[in-house]
């Protein structure tokens, strides 16, 4: 492997307004190798990405070299003429176009517009797939394919646009183990043919498993690139965040506690079938497995939100058919969606009003009306609660940080005086200090008896959270661990098989 690198940044540095997205970051790429790049949501890695990709312009001083030559102004065009591709984690790809198309396309749009040229398509692609050592049909269209067939044609395009450095943001997020460990085997074999590949993602211990090196970004700002071998994911999320974890198991033992919410043989056509459990007072049980499992689908009908076809559901021992999401708030159950942008807030509402949307009718007084002082004082009994950062709760909620919303949504549903809290991937999005308060707030709340469904496809997360973790795959419960009886290590492992 050169030592010269193929892609260098020197100061590069990016503002949107008064934000400081990158500052002077230094970094550079060496030909063939797998370089992971890391850091919290919101530290800068999609805005370094983008700017070496031409996307955004950076700010005047910075400098991007590839191959020692200065490549400013760049545009996405000329980056890509340049052997820089990115895969995003949507993959980008056109679900109703074929393999062949969606590999072979830009080759037949360059230069002067002309009919589709679909032998030289089919050629292109054929030749990217060969380089890859995968075999797919050519004619059948990208949306028939798995995630992971789909990942391979997004690499193959890459390759077919004579990528030399590709940009994979998050590649694994939605894949069992056994495909992550072939997708890994396709990046090694990139690397071998002399194409650099930078790995973007959260998983930490595959980061140290594919890399040769890893960059560490925080606050905009480079905090250093270092040996993998040399790390651990103990020691990358404490260069992340600068905070040292102590990840030691929480379960308790919580067969004593009355069952406030009990689920059997509860079935929607398409989406789950034959779901079972007890949850009890006080207890957090953890629902995980991969994207598509069905864990969100299930969340919606035991919040009222779609109904089932078939099974029961009792609240406190009494037997609930929910017509809608009021019968289950009267019921006693809240929900937290995993979309806080699109279903958890209002971001055209103030602060206070976000907290009381699930209330009104309680705070309303004569003539239906609420008084400024009930809106405010119960806004800050719940912003205190939660020790939520805000200026004022007048203040528009778009003002604050994702880990602050979340515990405004936390505080809506806490309103409602739940006894059953179903949180459905409450910390996406949340950088590792905000997640560590929410994990706070959990606790608290399962401390004061309110029984919680932890929905979550974060090993780490339910493991070091819960007191038991369900494991669904393909719309059934397959198997339940009990933390500490069985490792981190382990669990994550029979969820990614």
């Amino acid at each position: 492997m050169s030592a010269t690198p193929f892609l260098e940044l020197r100061g590069l540095s990016k503002s949107f307004g008064t934000s400081r997205a990158l500052d002077a970051v230094d970094w550079s790429v060496l030909p063939g190798e797998v370089h992971c790049l890391v850091g919290e949501n919101g530290c800068g890695k999609s805005t370094m990405i983008k700017t070496v990709a031409g996307v955004h312009a950076p700010d005047g001083g910075g400098t991007i070299l590839i191959d020692g030559h200065d490549v400013l102004p760049l545009d996405p065009a000329r980056a890509k003429a340049l052997g820089i591709q990115v895969i995003f984690q949507d993959l980008a790809l056109f679900p109703n176009l074929t393999v062949a198309e969606n590999i072979g396309m830009e080759q037949n749009l360059q230069g002067l517009a002309r009919p589709a040229r679909f032998r030289r398509m089919r050629a292109v692609a054929e030749a990217a797939l060969a380089r890859l050592e995968f075999d797919l049909p050519l004619d059948l269209d990208v949306g028939a394919l798995s995630i992971a067939e789909r990942q391979i044609v997004a690499i193959a395009r890459g390759l077919a646009g004579n990528a030399r450095l590709l940009f994979m943001d998050e590649p694994t997020a939605s894949l069992t183990r056994a495909e992550v460990r072939r997708l890994l085997g396709v990046v090694r074999r990139l690397s071998a043919d002399g194409i650099a590949v930078v790995f973007v993602s959260h998983r930490l211990e595959e980061v140290v498993e594919i890399a040769q090196r890893v960059s560490v970004m925080r606050d905009g700002r480079m905090v250093g690139t270092y040996p993998a071998a040399t790390l651990d994911g103990r020691k990358i999320a404490h260069l992340m965040t600068g905070i040292a974890f102590d990840r030691h198991v929480a379960a308790r033992d919580m067969d004593a506690a009355p069952v406030l919410l009990s689920v059997e043989g509860l079935t929607r056509a398409g989406e789950y079938h034959d779901v079972s459990f007890d949850l009890r007072a006080g207890e957090v049980l953890g629902l995980t497995g991969l994207l598509g499992a069905g864990r969100t689908e299930l969340a919606l009908s035991l919040f009222g939100m779609t109904r089932p076809d078939g099974g029961t559901l009792h609240v406190d021992g009494t037997a609930r058919r929910f017509r809608n999401n009021g019968d289950a708030l009267a019921a006693g159950i809240a929900y937290v969606s995993e979309d806080r942008l699109n279903l958890g807030i209002n971001a055209r509402q103030s602060i206070a009003d976000n907290i009381n949307l699930a209330i009104l009718p309680r705070l309303a007084e004569r003539f239906g009306l609420i008084s400024p002082r009930t809106r405010r004082a119960n806004a800050m009994r719940w912003i205190d609660e939660l020790a939520i950062k805000v200026g004022s709760p007048d203040h528009p909620i778009s003002t604050l940080s994702g880990g602050n919303q979340q515990r405004v949504v936390l505080a809506r549903w806490m309103a409602t005086q739940p006894r059953v809290l179903i949180l459905d991937s409450p910390t996406v999005g949340v950088d590792i200090k905000n997640k560590l308060a929410i994990y706070a707030v959990i606790r608290r709340l399962s401390d004061q008896g309110i029984a919680i469904l932890l929905i979550s496809d974060e090993a780490m997360e339910i493991f070091a959270t819960c007191d038991r973790v369900l494991h669904m795959r393909n719309g059934r419960l397959v198997e339940q661990f009990t933390p500490g009886a069985i490792s981190e290590g382990e669990m994550e492992a029979r969820i990614y098989a």
